[in-house]
């Protein structure tokens, strides 16, 4: 069995215009207080990393690991969410995500989603001069607005909308091929990757890419009301990366999943900072040491009701105390008698 590395925090929600949240320096520094030894990249801050250097430059990547070091942190992954769901993005939401572009493709999709492409690429080769071998990101979606089979969905609109996302993300698949890194897509609500169901259609339409993978998040499952004990008994081989967030859901005679299309706190889904949901964590780090994952957990802080300070601090420690140190030895080796062929045949019968 292998141990989980850890804690990591994911910077997205912290990194501001303010110290110590305005570069990677400053926040190795402030986790390593918190007790953090990692921590996951965004790609999309020169102040944190410099993706396109990154990509061509082994210098650039050594001092930037010695710099990250140099606080008792590693980086852990890097992380293009918000890249990758430019990737595929229906025309409802094009405006909602023109943001997440540079400047200079805005309001031009065709334009944005090659410069998307293009980064998420860089970012492939960046980790592997990193020393880094998964990849965090989303797959972007196409099919989301009709989640809902109302009104009824035409006949072939789905497998469409899958041959289209497979068609956009192959040649990235490759790339990430090509340099040993595993594409970890989060499962996540808003993307046409959401559940399980919908990993298997992307799965079965990209042939089975080795470097298709998955970064779990419980919370995202929970709130679908899924298993998301089973999920790992499930994709447990194709599973790369784990957020370590917590969530809520208590539905109401008002609303329920979906929300009502109130705020965060209003909702009856909501996240939590670690350990103030409900999500079963003693099961999911056990579940992780049965099936020997050796990858990093990763605080993802998104709480609507506690400081974010606060849940990284507490988070750490959290994380922590559920990482399993695993045996090289069974309970019982006491006990045990040697190994002995013909005593087993006795004991069974077989040489009477």
């Amino acid at each position: 069995m292998k141990t989980l590395k850890g804690p990591g925090i994911f910077l997205a929600q912290f990194m501001a215009d303010e110290a110590p949240f305005n570069s990677i320096d400053a926040m190795a520094e402030w986790a390593a207080k918190l007790g953090f030894v990692g921590v996951q990249v965004p790609i999309g801050n020169t102040n944190f990393i410099d993706v396109a250097l990154a990509a061509q430059s082994q210098t650039y990547c050594d001092e930037l690991m010695g710099r990250v070091a140099a606080h008792g942190i590693q980086i852990t992954e890097l992380s293009t969410h918000l890249e990758g769901q430019l990737v595929a993005v229906h025309p409802a939401y094009d405006e909602m995500f023109d943001g997440f572009a540079a400047p200079a493709v805005r309001g031009n999709p065709e334009k944005r989603r090659h410069w998307a492409v293009e980064q998420v690429k860089l970012a492939a080769r960046a980790s592997r001069r990193l020393g880094l071998t998964e990849h965090a990101t989303f797959s972007g979606s196409l099919l989301w607005p009709y989640m809902y089979p109302w009104a009824p969905r035409p006949a072939g609109l789905v497998e469409e909308g899958f041959t289209e996302l497979a068609k956009r993300w192959l040649p990235i698949l490759d790339v990430f091929a090509d340099e040993g890194v595993n594409v970890c897509y989060e499962i996540h609500p808003g993307e046409d990757l959401h559940d399980g169901v919908t990993f298997e259609r992307f799965l079965d339409a990209v042939d089975q890419h080795g470097s298709a993978n998955i970064l779990y998040d419980p919370s995202h499952l929970a709130l679908q009301q899924m298993d998301y004990l089973s999920f790992i008994d499930h994709y447990h081989e194709r599973i790369k990366m784990f957020h370590v967030k917590d969530a809520e859901l208590k539905p109401n005679g008002k609303s329920g999943v979906y929300g009502g299309f109130q705020d965060w706190l209003q909702r009856p889904g909501r996240f939590r900072s670690l350990g103030d949901g409900q999500i079963d964590f003693k099961a999911i780090f056990s579940k992780f040491a049965g099936y020997d994952f050796d990858g990093w957990a990763v605080l993802e802080w998104e709480c609507c009701l506690k400081h974010q300070e606060v849940g990284a601090r507490e988070g750490a420690e959290f994380i922590r105390q559920h990482i399993i140190p695993v045996t090289d030895k069974a309970f019982d080796d006491f006990a045990a008698g040697a190994l002995d062929g013909q005593t087993n045949r006795r004991i069974l019968g077989l040489d009477s």
